[in-house]
């Protein structure tokens, strides 16, 4: 699977072109990003799903904290049934920096987000639910058929990616760099034996990318997505990649204060080359290659390019010399 990542910092209409001109350029996918202080990105994947025909629809991801996970649920089964069944559930604990804003942080999220996906597994299938776990829901049903979804997890850290591993269809690995991959590959193997559930697991490299025919052009675009990656990366990650935890702390703490230009400043070239493909075509096209040994599917993230309908076009002819599996 090849995949983009819409963010609805652009106007519903607008994100709804860029999914149409995904799907004629031959992406399998589009997912919508969430953060409190863009637009809602159910809102703008309803509106992904009546111009498009084809191509799978997907939060990427939604967080259970500010939204009930019963209600979450719903959601993505409306966007189901609006998309004639081709709704995909991406699920995570959520961007740190932006959701303590609203007071919530990160607390058992494993936990969350594995009950999340289990209660609404169950509700898909017509039951009723009565839960107490890391939330509550006492006889919650829906009024609706929803059928099966696939559930994918965002991960990143060894905990949820092996969980993902074990009870989900998928992971949307949070990494674009060859050696977070191979990482996240030996997470998945050594679940192989303990997976639980049905069909092959697609590891897939949920990668912040930034492409134009101007390599610097590209890499001045990258810096706002990388500084929300290095602000949640946990620290192995960041160890992983000799990144000083005290700066990405300093990146956080700017984001959470919405100081968003002084974080971004704040992205360094080491920052860059762990966290994002950025540059040419051929530059991106040669990171893909390299994913590709470890990573079952590729998503690429936000910012996508400065010129976002361009680097729509420019992606897929990138991703044409590679065959999807």
């Amino acid at each position: 699977m090849y995949a983009i990542e819409l963010t609805p910092e652009h106007p519903v209409a607008q994100l709804a072109d860029f999914a149409v001109e995904a799907e004629a350029n031959g992406f399998d996918a589009v997912f919508a990003s969430h953060h409190y202080n863009n637009r809602d990105q159910f809102m703008a994947l309803a509106s992904m799903a009546e111009r498009t025909d084809d191509v799978l629809l997907g939060p990427g991801i939604a967080n259970p904290y500010e939204t009930h996970p019963v209600t979450l649920a719903s959601r993505v089964a409306t966007l189901s049934e609006m998309s004639d069944g081709r709704a995909l559930f991406g699920v995570g604990p959520g961007d740190k920096s932006t959701i303590r804003n609203l007071g919530f942080d990160h607390e058992n999220a494993l936990r969350r987000v594995l009950e999340t996906f289990k209660v609404a597994q169950r509700l898909w299938d017509g039951e009723r639910v009565d839960h107490d776990g890391t939330f509550r829901a006492d006889d919650a049903g829906l009024n609706y058929d929803a059928g099966e979804i696939p559930v994918y997890v965002g991960a990143q850290g060894p905990h949820m990616t092996r969980m993902a591993a074990k009870h989900a269809d998928g992971a949307l690995y949070n990494g674009a760099h060859p050696k977070d991959l191979a990482w996240a590959r030996e997470q998945v193997d050594d679940m192989a034996d303990d997976r639980v559930a049905e069909g092959k697991f697609d590891l897939a490299a949920y990668a912040s990318v930034s492409v134009a025919e101007d390599a610097d052009e590209a890499r001045t675009a990258a810096r706002p997505p990388v500084a929300f990656v290095t602000a949640g990366s946990p620290p192995p990650v960041l160890d992983r990649h000799g990144i000083d935890r005290d700066a990405a702390s300093d990146i956080g703490d700017a984001i959470s204060a919405g100081e968003f230009e002084r974080a971004f400043d704040l992205v360094t070239a080491p920052m860059l080359e762990a966290f994002c493909i950025a540059g040419t075509p051929e530059d991106v096209a040669e990171r893909v290659e390299q994913l590709r040994e470890y990573a079952d599917s590729v998503v690429f993230a936000s910012p996508l390019g400065p010129d976002v309908a361009e680097a729509i076009g420019l992606l897929g002819a990138a991703t044409d010399r590679f065959p999807a599996e």
